[in-house]
């Protein structure tokens, strides 16, 4: 089968080639700039341009593009696309996309998909996909995705766009947020040096989250944090609470922290089975 990756210079572009040409697929890369296509396509072993209309030749379309790029793309790829063609986003956000292409698209079926990892990843198998349809054509579609990649040993959930820009503003948003936060709040206290020399694994558990963040693209993480359309909430959540607990400890009022922390765990217990496993998993990550 003949596929086309948009964007297919940039990180998860390329890992998604390399993913589908050892799947058997036909990969033409396109991108924007003529050199950095070219050597994507030498790395990858795999036909490169910078022509969108080639696309006219595949059964599947990926667009792999920045938030911020993709409407513009959509424009351009719309009026080529034709009725037998599947379109597929990845990006990490789900309302604006399939609203955009359910807007211009026309001829073929759209699909949003979300691949919930990153390029680091040695396969599908354990990582988990989104797919967010909002018309039969689109379900259909997204069922015969799910299958292939359930196949694979990947986890598939189907929901709304809606639902999952909501989980993904605390999924990503948020955990990118508590990062960035934590490493400006390392910076300004001024002892990384010290604290280097006598961390434990809590501390490198904290520091292997902020560091796989800091070493990823800071425009992407821009575009997360300021289109995904409840990162606000989240953010408002957290830092209403940070002002509480921040409070608890300045009264020294124990018997509230020890009662709303019980509290929480006891939540936590009864939405995950394998809670209990949780410290010796922190030891397991920290000693890496």
């Amino acid at each position: 089968m003949k596929v086309s990756i948009i964007g297919g210079t940039g990180r998860m572009g390329r890992w998604l080639a390399r993913f589908l040409k050892e799947e058997g697929a036909d990969v033409t890369i396109i991108g924007r700039d003529p050199v950095s296509t070219q050597q994507a396509g030498l790395d990858i072993d795999c036909q490169a341009t910078t022509d969108i209309t080639t696309v006219q030749g595949s059964r599947a379309i990926i667009i792999s593009v920045a938030i911020d790029a993709f409407e513009e793309v959509v424009k351009k790829l719309a009026p080529i696309t034709t009725d037998n063609q599947s379109i597929i986003d990845i990006t990490s956000i789900k309302i604006m996309p399939v609203e955009i292409m359910n807007r211009y698209i026309v001829k073929g079926t759209a699909l949003g998909a979300h691949p919930v990892f990153g390029p680091g990843a040695r396969g599908v198998s354990g990582q988990n996909f989104v797919l967010t349809p909002t018309s039969v054509p689109q379900q259909e579609l997204a069922e015969k995705v799910r299958k292939f990649l359930c196949q694979r040993g990947a986890r598939v959930r189907i929901m709304s766009p809606e639902e999952h820009d909501r989980l993904m503003a605390v999924i990503l948003g948020l955990a990118h947020f508590i990062s960035i936060v934590s490493a400006n709040t390392l910076v300004d206290y001024g002892k990384l040096e010290e604290m280097a020399g006598v961390q434990g694994v809590t501390y490198r558990a904290l520091l292997t989250l902020i560091e796989s963040v800091l070493s990823e693209d800071p425009e992407l993480y821009a575009s997360l944090q300021m289109n995904l359309p409840h990162m606000k909430d989240a953010q408002g959540i957290f830092i209403s609470n940070a002002k509480l607990w921040s409070e608890l400890v300045e009264k020294k009022d124990r018997q509230s922290f020890v009662e709303r922390m019980k509290q929480l765990r006891q939540q936590f217990e009864e939405n995950n089975p394998h809670f209990g496993q949780a410290y010796d998993n922190m030891y397991r990550l920290g000693n890496r």
